[in-house]
């Protein structure tokens, strides 16, 4: 599965770079692109345990192989429908000849390729390691009572509890949401930060196309890792700001999450003009590679810090020490990447004029070679 799964995304990930060459368009396509993305993991988030027991008419096992079917089925049907329905605009010359070591000797010369290498791994090393640590954090670091009542005070147990009224009046099972507090809780942090980086997103192309995506990606990534940063100072009982943080971090975040992928189409425009050769399949799948790097990193450090700070899985409770550094694993430790990146992009040199230079001078070479 993730072989097929590779060999379909790494050229899906690509299309961008030669559906169009107008840049605008791009940040458009990449902002459309991660607005469905997120709506998606909002749907697995908060539906995928619902919809298994519906469709397994209570038993989980019969649920979650009828789900994964259905979305087999749709995934596989929306893939083809992108197959026949989508056309590549942006072609290399017809003279130009390519070969995998001249395409890797290009990468290699090729300065802002370098840098969104560097960038992509780090900021997938944050994503996969908050990500991980958050079960941990809302479970031995943030105070259940608070925890409790938060959920009260905002209304979600209300929610949940109107929700069902309305689903078994009218012969449906109940939604099936987390009863413990700290689980319940992580997942409606997880949820609001995805909604708000959605409206993050819907800012994401006029920012872009009036600032240029690197100056654009840059301010909103260093104040969104801003917001990560602060969970280091909140007291285990101030659940009220930690949702502020992160409603805060989501909406800034989501700002640069089109923009990342966008910057590397334009990377791909950088070595035509530099080289007079494309290369748009191996910078996207370096830059997969860098992504999957990053998960992996981010993922190891998860372990490792529980174990630098004394984790046992048998306690109930974890001491002091253990729970600060949980607390710690999300806050400084995670954005520590996202600073790095920040720094690193004052040496990408392709902001709002070189974007537009590349462009003016690869559609004119373009033309003139009848493309």
């Amino acid at each position: 599965m993730l072989f097929i799964y590779a060999a379909n995304n790494l050229p899906y990930a690509a299309l961008s770079g030669v559906l169009t060459s107008n840049m605008e368009d791009r940040n458009s396509l990449s902002s459309y692109r991660f607005v469905a993305v997120m709506i998606a993991q909002l749907i697995i988030q908060v539906l995928l345990l619902p919809l298994a027991l519906i469709l397994g008419h209570g038993d989980k096992a019969t649920g979650f192989h009828n789900t994964m079917m259905l979305f087999a089925i749709t995934g596989t049907i929306f893939f083809l429908i992108s197959f026949v329905t989508t056309k590549e605009r942006v072609l290399p010359i017809a003279e130009q000849k390519n070969g995998v070591v001249q395409d890797l000797t290009d990468c290699a010369k090729n300065v802002p390729w370098i840098i969104m290498l560097l960038v992509t791994v780090l900021v997938f090393v944050t994503l996969a390691l908050k990500g991980g640590m958050y079960i941990y954090y809302f479970k031995y670091y943030l105070n259940e009572p608070a925890l409790t009542a938060f959920l009260e005070n905002v209304g979600f147990n209300s929610f949940i509890s109107g929700l069902n009224s309305v689903l078994t009046s009218v012969g449906l099972t109940e939604f099936q949401w987390p009863k413990d507090a700290p689980t319940s809780a992580n997942s409606l942090f997880n949820a609001c930060g995805i909604i708000m980086m959605i409206i993050g997103i819907g800012f994401s192309k006029k920012l872009a196309d009036k600032y240029g995506k690197r100056n654009v990606y840059g301010v909103s990534l260093f104040i969104s890792t801003l917001f990560v940063l602060a969970l280091d100072f909140f007291p285990s009982n101030t659940i009220g700001m930690v949702f502020l943080s992160q409603i805060l971090h989501g909406f800034f975040y989501g700002i640069g999450i089109p923009i990342l992928w966008a910057m590397i189409a334009d990377v791909a425009d950088y070595s035509e003009w530099k080289n007079n050769r494309r290369a748009t399949a191996i910078i996207f799948s370096a830059m997969l590679i860098g992504l999957k790097l990053g998960l992996t990193l981010g993922g190891s450090l998860v372990g490792k810090i529980l174990a630098r700070y004394g984790y046992n899985a048998s306690l109930m409770t974890q001491n002091v020490a253990t729970a600060e550094g949980i607390k710690a694993g999300v806050s400084l430790y995670a954005s520590i990447p996202f600073f790095v990146s920040c720094g690193l992009l004052f040496l990408y040199s392709i902001n709002k004029s070189m974007e537009t230079k590349i462009e003016t001078e690869l559609n004119d070479r373009r033309r003139a070679a009848g493309k």
